[in-house]
């Protein structure tokens, strides 16, 4: 036997498949494929055109002659730009191959089929077309020229994957020179879906943001977003740990931007370790991998306690290792109620922000993404399972795209109206 094709569940399972068919006698393998792989064949992802041609004339206005009128047209008001080509709809999906999922630094090549995935995603899900673009430097100066360049073809950048301290100060060059929004969606995603989340868990306890006590486990690119918007949304309270403990004003040996994570933070000063800093905490947010916390540090916290253990493939804590112990429990997953998932919120984020033809994604658009997903479960719906709707409900996109276009449109970011037109050319 050459090649045969199996239904594997996962890597661990198709190791077994392989090893039983290996066993039978006068049965060599030499390659092996699965649903997965096969899915992945010749990419995810392509390109269609949105015009026939079929005839002369087709050609003729497609490409020569008739286009060189439209790119005149451009090249004396450039803002037509956004009506006469892609631009208008297009998001560049941009990573360097160095935080990929839980896997790491892998490279921009095995950062690929993420890449692909996030553009199904955006079209599926907000109608947007992207790009999946992976970078062959780990260089910020690099990345930042690389993506200023191809800025001009597209409406907005969506950075991923890339790696922390790096992605800041990336994330932040980028905003300052273009005029189209720039979204780092590993930070700003997943606050916006743990906001969301927050709110409703809050609502199940009878609890407000501003009397409630934060511990986040993992102050990374998304620990520090999160952390961001949870102060922006009234929390007053929030304790940050890495693996060295709390992040406090005047601990030693920290780089710039834990610094100022600290100096904005951890109010009353406390120097402990995250198991020690629970005692009484009211909301657990772990961002950083299993074994994070314990079970007797959950049992530890405030009644009504909600615990969101995010990392994947395997939580801070297992759901069934705390069953009872927390009032409500959300993770990464999808195989357990209450997944926080980022798909929830870029999609309609960019879809917003494209709508009303942004020149960047603030902090009031972000904070009304996350109320109009909370929005999304109805009261007479919500419960300790069920705070945060389904990835697959329909009516999550639009609702963000409204409120981020709304948003956009208060503070002045907005640069057409909702309700335009396209404009003449």
């Amino acid at each position: 036997m050459r090649d045969i094709t199996v239904d594997a569940a996962s890597a661990d399972h198709l190791e077994q498949i392989v090893a039983a068919v290996s066993a039978v006698a006068g049965v060599e393998v030499e390659h092996v494929s699965d649903r997965t792989f096969l899915l992945h064949l010749g990419g995810k992802i392509e390109m269609a055109s949105k015009s026939p041609l079929k005839t002369r004339d087709d050609l003729s206005m497609a490409y020569t002659p008739g286009v060189a009128r439209v790119c005149m047209a451009i090249a004396e008001d450039v803002s037509k730009v956004w009506n006469l080509t892609i631009k208008q709809n297009s998001v560049a999906v941009v990573s360097d191959g160095t935080a990929v999922l839980g896997l790491g630094d892998i490279g921009p090549e095995a950062a690929m089929p993420v890449m692909e995935g996030k553009a199904m995603l955006f079209k599926e899900f907000g109608g947007v077309d992207a790009w999946p673009i992976c970078l062959a430097t780990t260089d910020p100066d690099e990345i930042v020229a690389a993506v200023a360049a191809i800025a001009p073809g597209f409406g907005g950048i969506n950075l991923e994957d890339i790696s922390a301290p790096r992605c800041f100060a990336v994330e932040r060059r980028l905003q300052e020179a273009l005029d189209i929004p720039v979204f780092h969606d590993d930070q700003h995603g997943t606050a916006i879906v743990v906001t969301a989340a927050l709110l409703n868990a809050l609502r199940v306890v009878g609890k407000s943001p501003h009397e409630v006590r934060v511990v986040l486990v993992g102050v990374g690119a998304a620990g520090v977003a999160t952390t961001d918007m949870l102060l922006s949304l009234g929390v007053r309270s929030i304790i940050g740990f890495d693996r060295g403990g709390a992040l406090h004003d005047g601990r030693d040996g920290l780089g710039p931007w834990k610094a100022d994570y600290a100096e904005r933070t951890n109010p009353d000063g406390f120097r402990g370790s995250a198991e020690e800093g629970l005692a009484g905490a009211d909301v657990f947010i772990g961002l950083s991998g299993p074994g994070a916390v314990s079970r007797a540090a959950i049992a530890s916290m405030a009644p009504g306690a909600i615990v969101f253990a995010m990392a994947n493939p395997t939580p801070e804590v297992a759901p069934e290792e705390i069953e009872g112990l927390a009032a409500v429990v959300a993770t990464g997953r999808s195989d357990y109620p209450n997944q926080i998932n980022n798909v929830l919120a870029f999609p309609g984020v960019f879809r917003g922000a494209l709508d009303v033809r942004a020149s960047r994604i603030n902090e009031e658009m972000k904070l009304a993404a996350a109320h109009a997903i909370a929005s999304i479960v109805k009261p007479d719906e919500l419960g300790p399972e069920y705070v945060v709707p389904s990835v697959f409900n329909r009516d999550v996109s639009p609702a963000v795209a409204l409120a981020v276009a709304a948003a956009a449109e208060r503070t002045g970011v907005a640069r057409r109206h909702r309700s335009a037109t396209s404009a003449s050319f």
